[in-house]
């Protein structure tokens, strides 16, 4: 089952970071394979924000959606995201930003499962490439905004 984690050290502020990774209505703009995002519902626990929202992906011949339920926890700094439905088994994601010297730190983690062997034993071949250009795309647009 793919598992992908990384720690990066960025020249913005931890808050920005945290405020990109929180605007999912955005990916489309400016993550690979991401053809669609849709915000089904956001309900506020506290100071917790839980959202529920749709991605589409779209690479080769193969276009999914999937629902998740983002869980962001701006006092903490993190954003957690659990699998609802579509086409895994399961799927979640962790990121942490703290700010650290002159930038910040960001940690992703990322765990899934397809349904479809096929579609996992094709991720399975270029999974560590994806993920790195997945988070590249996120160093790009926080150029693009903070930069």
């Amino acid at each position: 089952m793919p598992k992908h984690s990384e720690t990066r050290s960025l020249p913005y502020t931890a808050q920005q970071m945290y405020d990109l990774v929180a605007d999912v209505e955005a990916y489309p703009q400016f993550l690979p394979w991401c053809a669609a995002a849709r915000i089904r519902s956001r309900d506020r626990e506290g100071t917790v924000e839980v959202m529920e929202a749709d991605l589409v992906i779209s690479f080769k011949v193969f276009r999914e959606k999937f629902g998740s339920r983002v869980t962001l926890m701006p006092e903490d700094m993190k954003i957690d995201t659990e699998y609802l439905d579509g086409p895994f088994k399961y799927m979640k994601s962790n990121w942490a930003f703290a700010d650290a010297g002159e930038g910040c730190e960001v940690s992703f983690h990322v765990d899934f499962e397809f349904r479809n062997a096929v579609l996992q034993r094709l991720i399975g071949v270029v999974f560590n490439e994806a993920m790195l250009r997945i988070v590249r795309a996120f160093e790009r647009r926080a150029q693009e905004l903070y930069g």
